[in-house]
């Protein structure tokens, strides 16, 4: 591991999250970036900004973009928010809003 960057507590479901993160894994840097900007899924803005602070992370260490692929990309599920909607006869239904912390990790292409 050369460089990481985590977000945690994003407002996006982690399967959601998931489903994106699944197309930059093991790909390189620069490649990953272009997926990503090019993407229609709602998580690709908080993806977008962890993946340029990695790389960032590791450009201060002495390394360079073309130098970069994704290690390892982790979705984990944070903290789910708990509300309730009104139903029909006085009842309530649950809405659980669910929260993510997504870590990414960035590796030398030689190693």
């Amino acid at each position: 591991m050369i460089a990481k960057a985590e977000a945690k507590y994003i407002r996006i479901s982690p399967t959601k999250v998931r489903q994106v993160i699944d197309l930059i894994r093991y790909k390189d840097a620069k490649a990953a970036q272009g997926i990503l900007t090019n993407l229609n899924k709602r998580p690709k803005e908080p993806l977008i900004k962890i993946l340029n602070s990695a790389v960032a992370n590791a450009k201060v260490k002495g390394f360079t973009l073309d130098q970069l692929y994704v290690s390892k990309a982790v979705c984990d599920p944070g903290p789910t928010w708990k509300r309730f909607k009104a139903a029909a006869f006085g009842r309530a239904s649950p809405i659980l809003r669910r929260t993510s912390h997504i870590r990414i990790e960035l590796d030398l292409k030689g190693e």
